[in-house]
């Protein structure tokens, strides 16, 4: 009797991208080339962080001589924050990346992002996760209401509903009360679409609410 054969997988890996601050004017540009790469960007956000959160973030550098440069650096103005995902992503954006002093980088990698966008060691205009583990410690960090596998249970899972499932919920069932649609299970759903917590804040909505 033949064995049936298990239907081959593609496990997607996540990654965390950071475009900082010296390069965020090249975000269009630099998108671009990570679609053109092959990844999706399933979460975006533009952010400044305060010297204390880039602390936090590069906690695991901390003590080494350039860290005080590195947290001025890197909250010396807003920076644009993604989640890549592909096959092999946390391997495949440090390829794409090259080395992370942008000098090296020109002279061995030419054509990798640094190599075009970053000016020396310190300014090398990118940031990619080193392992899949730092990867979900940084996206996390990031996109804190962001889900990763594996999906909380227990008290983290009831934390999480009580948290953003809840209130959200709650809010469209009272707006749904006060419209009153026709269809109700429809609207309920477009609105909860459209108010959903997790749902990326793009470059042009931040833009919108500085303004306001």
């Amino acid at each position: 009797m033949e064995m049936l054969k298990p239907e081959p997988q593609i496990f997607v890996e996540r990654t965390l991208a950071l475009i900082k601050p010296d390069v965020v004017e090249k975000e269009e540009e630099i998108e671009d080339l990570i679609l053109r790469s092959g990844f999706l960007i399933v979460q975006k956000r533009k952010l400044q962080l305060s010297p204390e959160q880039c602390s936090n973030f590069y906690a695991d550098q901390y003590g080494k001589l350039f860290f005080p440069n590195l947290t001025a650096y890197m909250s010396s103005g807003p920076l644009v924050a993604m989640v890549l995902a592909r096959h092999c992503a946390v391997s495949y954006w440090k390829e794409l990346l090259g080395p992370s002093n942008s000098l090296r980088a020109r002279r061995t990698d030419p054509h990798s992002l640094r190599a075009i966008y970053g000016t020396d060691d310190l300014r090398n205009a990118l940031h990619g996760s080193l392992s899949i583990s730092s990867a979900e410690r940084e996206i996390r960090f990031m996109f804190p209401e962001v889900i990763l596998e594996p999906i909380p249970t227990g008290q983290r899972a009831r934390d999480y509903l009580n948290l953003y499932i809840k209130p959200t919920l709650l809010a469209g069932l009272t707006a749904l009360c006060k419209e009153k649609p026709a269809d109700p299970m429809i609207w309920l759903a477009d609105w909860l679409i459209e108010h959903n917590p997790n749902k990326p804040r793009l470059q042009q909505q931040v833009t919108d609410e500085e303004h306001q």
